[in-house]
């Protein structure tokens, strides 16, 4: 498995995202080499780990990466933030990178990309075939919704409260190829869809499949794209432990025979709606009974149902305790917003987000 993720420059002062994100990336280049790198917007980092088969060695370096960004940031006088949107700034229309690919979606895709400064946090994991990346996408996109509640980090744009604990889904959704993968019936199904999508215009290449589950087009892994850029590095974690096992159980289910359980398509949009909403203090839909469940119940019954393939990785204890620290403090919208509530601005939410991205006790411990 291994981990991307995005992460805003901001200015000390203003707290307004800052568009020096070609500086900050060659100064951490001088460390991170191309484990970092820059984005669509110039506002926006984004790191690479290596590939892991330990959850524990996944940490480290989610972490060390998080630091030298920041050490990077630092030095160009500005600091990073881990939410999936912009607090405070021009969010848009963004400042684009320059690029002959840049230039195209520009031209191709025109006011969607206004909102690209959006950040997300991408997890692979790796499969043998596009066969059995399809296989298990099948039986893992009910569980969807339930991951967007627990991962919802993007309740502000541009100093505004959205009302959504994740606006950054809501931003997605609006892409022609976005949102939850269809059931595909086989790798043939799979491809004519994507000659579809090329021959019409509609994805400028197969980087452009933006489905929150998708067979990536250069690695042999499955990426799961559902989730927010998270707050901490152990949210991180949370969410690559918690896809590792999926996967896992999935394989499981496969090899047995077992079907994909096959939500109606439109109750499925419903669920990523309320979900994006709500997030994980509020309910979700529960796709198998169609009713309104409290989210954080339907995070319990993922972790029973995951125990097995858990355990088989020695990842039950640190998932325990990653899932028990998040369900007291809080999901990142929540605390967010409760940042907001104790300063009485957005300024306080950018200050929370700068010390919980990168804690300054861990910076000075990676340097030492």
């Amino acid at each position: 498995m291994g981990v991307e993720e995005e992460y805003l420059l901001v200015d000390p002062v203003s707290r307004q995202v800052s568009p020096e994100a070609e500086e900050v990336v060659a100064e951490a280049a001088c460390e991170l080499g191309g484990r970092v790198t820059t984005e669509i917007t110039r506002y926006q980092v984004e790191v690479r780990t290596d590939p892991h088969t330990s959850l524990a060695d996944l940490a480290e370096q989610v972490s060390s990466l998080r630091a030298a960004v920041a050490r990077a940031a630092e030095r160009q006088g500005l600091r990073t933030i881990s939410s999936g949107t912009p607090v405070l700034g021009q969010a848009a229309p963004p400042p684009l990178t320059a690029g002959p690919r840049y230039d195209r979606s520009a031209a191709v895709f025109r006011a969607l990309d206004d909102e690209q400064s959006a950040c997300a946090c991408h997890i692979h994991v790796g499969v043998p075939d596009l066969a059995t990346a399809l296989d298990v996408s099948n039986h893992l996109r009910p569980r969807l919704p339930v991951l967007i509640a627990l991962a919802a980090n993007s309740p502000y744009w541009a100093g505004r409260d959205t009302g959504y604990a994740s606006w950054r889904t809501t931003i997605w959704g609006r892409w022609p190829v976005a949102g939850p993968p269809p059931y595909f019936e086989s790798p043939d199904h799979f491809e004519e869809l994507v000659s579809g999508f090329l021959a019409t215009g509609t994805v400028m290449d197969r980087g452009g499949l933006y489905w929150d589950i998708r067979p990536s087009h250069h690695v042999p892994t499955l990426e799961f794209r559902f989730a927010d850029a998270t707050t901490t590095a152990g949210e991180t974690v949370l969410l690559a432990g918690l896809v590792r096992a999926m996967v896992a159980t999935a394989l499981q289910a496969i090899g047995s025979g077992d079907p994909a359980f096959r939500p109606q398509p439109e109750m499925l949009r419903a669920a990523y709606w309320r979900a994006a909403r709500d997030g994980l203090a509020g309910e979700s839909i529960d796709l198998r009974t169609g009713r309104l469940a409290p989210a954080a119940d339907q995070v319990e019954q993922l972790l029973s149902w995951l125990e097995p393939s858990l355990r088989d990785q020695g990842d039950t204890e640190l998932i325990s305790t990653l899932w028990s620290r998040l369900r007291a403090h809080g999901s990142g919208a929540e605390r967010q917003r409760a940042a907001y509530q104790r300063c009485g601005s957005a300024i306080g939410v950018v200050d929370h987000l700068i010390s919980a991205t990168t804690p300054s006790g861990t910076r000075r411990r990676l340097t030492s």
